[in-house]
């Protein structure tokens, strides 16, 4: 395994996170948990690729890592989740699937012959392909978020129990 290939995409993979964030004006004091958050995210998406797992499930699982560290990150930093987790996971999209099938779908326009079913059966795949990475960061980001919030992040206690009120 190229741990130093893993590492260097984990720290642009941050550094990118940290553009979109400042592209979106968030509040500069979150910077630094943005870029964390990537980093964490493309480490683990890449670690597993290198473990040849598919990319569906790396980018769910880069997502995942995103998605639950965020929750503890805005209790610390007295901002939303949101603002930590959408930009982290924007350096995981699937760039080079979804321009694959943008260039299938022009290629179809001009193409007869034996050719066509090739062409659509690469299409079709960088597009299903796509989707599903997409709905994988999606879920992974708004799956954790749904199930450890039962209200607001700034009434959570991290660590404290709530107490029965029975009066």
């Amino acid at each position: 395994m190229d741990w130093i290939l893993i590492l260097s995409k984990a720290f642009w993979c941050g550094w990118g996170a940290v553009g979109f964030a400042i592209l979106f004006n968030v509040p500069p004091r979150t910077l630094f948990a943005i870029w964390v958050g990537g980093a964490i995210g493309g480490f683990l998406k890449f670690t597993l690729l290198q473990l040849t797992a598919g990319v569906v499930l790396a980018s769910f699982a880069g997502a995942l890592a995103v998605g639950i560290s965020s929750i503890p990150i805005a209790h610390f930093r007295h901002a939303p989740p949101m603002i930590f987790a959408i930009p982290s996971v924007i350096p995981l999209i699937p760039g080079v699937f979804a321009y694959r099938t943008m260039l299938g779908l022009m290629k179809l326009a001009g193409t007869i012959g034996p050719d066509f079913n090739l062409v659509l059966s690469e299409t079709v795949n960088n597009g299903v392909k796509t989707v599903f990475i997409i709905m994988a960061l999606a879920m992974g980001v708004a799956v954790p978020m749904h199930l450890m919030r039962k209200e607001s992040v700034k009434h959570i206690r991290l660590g404290k129990k709530k107490q029965a009120n029975f009066t």
